[in-house]
């Protein structure tokens, strides 16, 4: 299991807790209850909230990245952002999105975005749970000829995802833990 991330960014926190995490009584995709959700949009879709996890994320991706992506829609926001903020600081990272399904008109398949056979990426989700969404965006950037090097998502709510990363020879880094918004995680 996951342990709370290493040295969180306690502006990023306070953003999460003021705007993404609500307590009450709610029903996860899984179909379980849980007394806490974090909707993590209300974060990466907030300028301020978008440059935190920017800030947060460039000083954990590494040096060789070359693309950031991941499953649509939670990824989307946090990708497109990430890039856009590392290029004004002189970093090229592509931006990419994974399709649930595979397109049958135009520009064909599951990809949207600029990844390239090659590149080695992170890829990138808003909140994870049980970790299905990135792992899925990884088999299929694998299958496209890249290189999935990083599962890195703003918000690990369920403490699983890190040994299913570590199972699929990924690392894990989320930068923010339930465990740091003061939570227990969900699990599976």
């Amino acid at each position: 299991m996951a342990e709370a991330s290493s040295g969180p960014n306690q502006a990023l926190i306070d953003h999460l807790l003021a705007h993404a995490v609500q307590t009450g009584d709610f029903v996860l995709k899984s179909g379980r209850r849980s007394t806490w959700f974090c909707d993590g949009k209300q974060t990466v879709c907030r300028s301020e909230g978008l440059l935190l996890v920017a800030d947060a994320a460039l000083e954990a991706i590494p040096d060789d990245v070359t693309a950031i992506g991941g499953l649509t829609a939670g990824a989307d926001p946090v990708a497109f952002g990430i890039a856009a903020v590392a290029a004004t600081r002189g970093r090229s990272l592509r931006s990419f999105s994974i399709r649930k399904e595979s397109k049958g008109h135009g520009v064909e398949g599951r990809l949207a975005g600029a990844l390239e056979s090659g590149d080695r990426v992170v890829i990138c989700e808003d909140v994870v749970t049980r970790g299905a969404s990135p792992l899925e965006a990884a088999e299929v950037v694998r299958a496209l000829g890249a290189e999935p090097v990083m599962i890195l998502p703003v918000v690990d709510r369920g403490g699983t995802c890190g040994a299913l990363a570590e199972a699929a020879g990924i690392a894990f880094h989320p930068l923010v833990t339930a465990l740091d918004l003061g939570f227990p995680y969900e699990g599976s």
